[in-house]
C-alpha cells in the first residue's frame, strides 16, 4: 500500500509540474515577455519543434502503452502458440499483415513490440509487425494519396514496396537472430494476494502496467524528440543537397533527411510533397519508406528495449534493402 501511494504521488508530482509548465508558457504575459525578450531564435526554434513532436507523438504512444498493458494481461503464451504459425516464414508474413492492418506510430509501436516478443511472439514477425504498421497502415495510405493530389501511383509504390522490404527485413532477422533480443525480460504481474480473475481486477492490472510502460517509453521519446529537435535546428536542410548530384546521392539525401526529421508516419507525405520539384521520384518514395521504418527517436527507443547489435543490424538492413529496393523500381519504371 505505501509503494503504490508513493508511486501514485510521483505521478501526480509529475503532472502538477507539467501542468504549471504548461501554463506559464501559454498564459503568462510575464513569461511570454520574458521568453521574446531573452530567449535566441534558433533556441525558440528548438523548443517550437521538440513540442511539436512530442504533442504529434504522446497521443499514439499513449495507444501503444494501453494495447501493451491488455498483451500483458489478458494475452497469454498459450494464445500466442495458438495464433502463431509454426513455420518461421508464415509468422513472418502474419506479422506483416497484421501491421499493414494496424493505425499506429514509430514510437507508439515499440512498447507493443516490447510486450509481443516478451510474450513469445517470434521476433522476425514482431519486426514485420513493427515496420508494417507505421509505414503502410490505411490512414498512412490515405494520406498519401491526399498529399500528391489523389495520385495512387506513389501511394501504390508506398504500399506494395514497402510491404516487400518489411517482409524481406523481417524475414532476415528471423535468421540471424534465434533469441528475442531484449535488453531485459518483461517483467510479468507479481501477485501479493490470492489471484482474482474479475475483470475490474484485470483492467485495474491492466492500467498499472500501461502507466509504468508509459513513464518508461516515454523517457526515451522526449530524449529522441530532443535529439532530432536540434538536428532540425543546426543542420540546415541545403547542407544535405550537397550530398546529392546523382540519382543514388538523392535517394540517400533524402533517406537521412527522413531519419533526422522524425515526422509522424501520418503526416511525412505533405513534407515529401513539397520535394517533388527538387528531388525524382525514386528519392521521394525512398524518403517514404525509410523514415516510418526507422528515424531518429524510433532508434534511440529502440536501444532502451533490445540489445545494440540487434538495433544496428536492423538498421543496416533497412537502409540497404529500402535503397536496393528503390532502386530496383526506378530500373525498372524509368524514374
Amino acid at each position: 500500500m505505501r509503494r503504490l501511494f508513493s508511486s501514485v504521488l510521483v505521478d501526480m508530482t509529475g503532472i502538477v509540474v507539467i501542468g504549471v509548465a504548461a501554463y506559464l508558457i501559454v498564459f503568462s504575459q510575464w513569461f511570454g515577455a520574458l521568453w521574446a525578450a531573452e530567449i535566441p531564435d534558433s533556441f525558440r526554434q528548438f523548443v517550437t519543434i521538440f513540442l511539436s513532436m512530442v504533442i504529434e507523438a504522446l497521443p499514439f504512444v499513449l495507444i501503444g502503452v494501453i494495447v501493451a498493458g491488455a498483451i500483458q494481461i489478458f494475452v497469454t503464451e498459450e494464445h500466442i502458440r495458438r495464433w502463431i504459425p509454426a513455420h518461421s516464414f508464415q509468422a513472418v508474413a502474419m506479422g506483416c499483415v497484421v501491421g499493414a492492418l494496424f493505425p499506429a506510430c514509430e514510437c507508439g509501436i515499440v512498447p507493443i513490440v516490447r510486450k509481443l516478443v516478451g510474450k513469445g511472439v517470434p521476433l522476425g514477425a514482431a519486426v514485420g509487425f513493427l515496420l508494417t504498421g507505421p509505414l503502410i497502415n490505411p490512414i498512412v495510405i490515405l494520406s498519401t494519396y491526399m498529399a500528391f493530389g489523389n495520385d495512387a501511383m506513389i501511394a501504390g509504390w508506398r504500399m506494395g514496396l514497402g510491404f516487400a522490404a518489411a517482409l524481406l527485413i523481417a524475414w532476415s532477422i528471423s535468421l540471424f537472430f534465434s533469441s528475442n533480443q531484449l535488453r531485459r525480460p518483461v517483467s510479468l504481474p507479481v501477485q501479493r494476494r490470492k489471484p482474482q480473475t474479475s475483470l475490474f481486477y484485470r483492467f485495474e492490472e491492466m492500467l498499472k502496467h500501461s502507466i509504468d510502460e508509459f513513464f518508461d517509453t516515454g523517457k526515451y521519446l522526449m530524449i529522441g524528440a530532443c535529439v532530432a529537435a536540434w538536428m532540425q535546428t543546426h543542420v540546415h536542410t541545403e547542407s544535405l543537397l550537397l550530398f546529392g548530384g546523382n540519382d543514388a546521392g538523392e535517394m540517400l539525401t533524402m533517406m537521412g533527411l527522413a531519419y533526422f526529421l522524425s515526422l509522424c508516419s501520418e503526416a511525412d507525405a505533405f513534407i515529401a510533397a513539397s520535394f517533388r520539384n527538387i528531388f525524382s521520384t525514386s528519392s521521394i518514395l525512398a524518403f517514404l519508406i525509410y523514415g516510418p521504418m526507422i528515424d531518429l527517436k524510433n532508434t534511440i527507443m529502440l536501444f532502451s528495449v533490445f540489445r545494440a547489435r540487434f538495433v544496428v543490424v536492423l538498421l543496416m538492413l533497412v537502409t540497404a534493402v529500402v535503397w536496393l529496393g528503390v532502386w530496383a523500381a526506378k530500373m525498372t519504371q524509368g524514374w
